[in-house]
């Protein structure tokens, strides 16, 4: 019988990926105790719910602003050196704060500016760590690699990390903070551990024309259709998803009438629901396509926006709260695997990048549409409209998934496509 260790990470993938594995775990759990202290902090400093709102918005700006400059650098420097430097950053950020809270000269303007540093840190430090498990394992076991990244932040960060917040703020209000910046600490330490990473190749461009890296990867995305139609699909969902999300908590109270410790069991159904993903997902891959599983995963989602129009009975909404973490872990986890499988290695960062801000920009979009919407025709809506939304796109882009599922891997790495390059035939598809 394997050990503990071999199934969470399997020798094979060797002990870099380990090393990768433990930092990314740990981070997740101080981003998770931030996840719920946050919030709590910036609700005891001002009663107004703009100011609350804005520290939540923090999380999506720095990705709007930022993204594809932070996919640039990853694509150009020591990726395994960038993730120290912004991990260390964020640390350093937060230790500020814990200086003003513990000197009793905190206000609400210190911790919004607080959050929108940590969260350019992060920004930089998430677009360079992607890059590295494609750098660390073979492309075959990208889906088991991912899987067990994304295991590490369901359970850090969803589960164990914001109770632990909330009760350590409960104690005093610095103590989560605290233990953040050990956590991010940690992880700083763990993944220096890694063996030295390769700095990708520069941009060559011809005639001595130089190439600015982000049109270099905008252009690559372009003419690349099958990471271009998943990143397409992705930002399209996400707008959905986003617009009944954003109105949930209303949505669970009145239209449920579930009160705040449904709405918050509603949630934590989720992530029990992405445990079953975890544990389901190693045998999934061995036994069904991906493109099967990225149908049926998108075709749940359609049917999980009906079901939440149509019901008004709470343990049907758990039901179907449960089953969405599930999917969604799995749909997380191949799409990963699939555009890293096709991204040379020269531009992860860049296109990893290009897919956060897409989905940021999604969950914005999709946030104010359907609080426009509930507000216009009730706290239903915004659900009939992302069952209508998804539905038309999945139907729109069922053919494509087969060519983005059975798309060649890259093997070696590519040289950077030129701006004057025109796509060969065959390089685009329709739905």
């Amino acid at each position: 019988m394997p050990s503990l260790g071999e199934l969470v990470a399997p020798r094979r993938l060797g002990i870099d990926f380990r090393w990768l594995l433990a930092s990314s775990w740990t981070s997740n759990v101080g981003d998770g105790i931030a996840l719920s202290a946050a919030p709590l902090l910036i609700a005891s400093l001002t009663s107004s719910p703009l100011l609350v709102a804005t520290g939540a918005m923090m999380q999506y700006l720095p990705w709007l602003l930022f993204g594809l400059l932070a996919g640039s650098v990853a694509d150009h420097h020591d990726r395994r050196r960038l993730v120290m430097i912004a991990n260390a950053s964020r640390a350093v950020v937060v230790a500020a704060l814990v200086v003003f809270l513990v000197t009793g000269h905190v206000t609400v303007w210190i911790v919004l500016a607080t959050a929108f540093l940590y969260g350019t840190a992060e920004v930089f430090a998430d677009s360079a760590g992607s890059t590295l498990l494609p750098m660390l394992v073979r492309p075959t076991d990208l889906g088991i690699g991912n899987a067990r990244l994304q295991a590490g932040f369901l359970v850090a960060n969803q589960l164990a990390g914001p109770p632990l917040g909330a009760f350590l703020f409960a104690v005093g209000s610095f103590w989560p903070f605290l233990l953040q910046i050990i956590c991010v600490s940690l992880a700083v330490v763990l993944i220096s551990r890694i063996a030295r990473t390769p700095i990708p190749p520069k941009d060559e461009a011809p005639d001595g024309v130089r190439v600015h890296p982000i049109r270099e990867g905008l252009h690559w995305l372009r003419h690349n259709a099958p990471v271009r139609t998943l990143v397409l699909i992705i930002l399209v969902f996400n707008i959905t998803w986003a617009a009944p999300w954003g109105i949930l908590v209303l949505y669970a109270t009145e239209h449920l009438g579930m009160g705040a410790v449904g709405y918050g069991a509603l949630t934590t159904a989720s992530a029990l629901g992405g445990l079953v993903g975890i544990a389901s997902f190693g045998w999934l891959e061995k036994h069904v396509s991906f493109a099967t599983l990225m149908r049926v995963c998108l075709s749940l989602e359609v049917l999980m926006h009906l079901g939440f129009a149509l019901t008004t009975i709470p343990a049907v909404a758990f039901a179907i709260m449960f089953g969405f973490g599930a999917y969604a872990f799995v749909w997380g986890t191949i799409s990963t695997t699939v555009r890293q499988r096709l991204v040379p290695m020269h531009l992860q960062g860049r296109i990893a990048s290009v897919n956060m801000v897409g989905i940021f920009a999604g969950l914005v979009l999709g946030q104010l549409l359907g609080g426009l919407i509930a507000q216009t025709w009730g706290l239903t809506a915004p659900w009939w409209f992302a069952f209508g939304g998804s539905a038309i796109t999945l139907v729109l882009f069922w053919r494509s998934i087969s060519h983005i599922a059975a798309a060649k891997p890259v093997v070696a790495d590519e040289p950077a496509l030129k701006p004057d390059v025109q796509p060969e035939r065959g390089d685009t598809f329709g739905p």
